[in-house]
């Protein structure tokens, strides 16, 4: 498993998170050196905040297809997928 930051950026979502979730297995099991711990928990926690801007992403691309400017639902409204 590497411990290169600069990777995670690209992960989808999906392949993301079963990383975080195999480091949270490895952790809990208790059998990991420290040095390797410390290494896949930073990992993780790098990890963790990538799942979480993807989420934020998909949030607010689904509030802009539902929510039209005016409050009422409306299906019409763009998609900017740049946010």
């Amino acid at each position: 498993m590497t411990t290169d930051t600069a990777s995670i950026k690209t992960l989808p979502f999906e392949k993301a998170l079963a990383e975080l979730e195999e480091i949270v297995r490895r952790l809990e099991r208790g059998d990991v050196p420290l040095e390797d711990s410390i290494a896949i928990y930073e990992r993780g926690e790098a990890l963790k905040k990538h799942c979480e801007q993807l989420l934020k992403k998909a949030e607010a691309r689904i509030e802009k297809i539902t929510i039209g400017p005016d409050g009422a639902a409306s299906g019409t409204a763009p998609l900017d997928v740049d946010n």
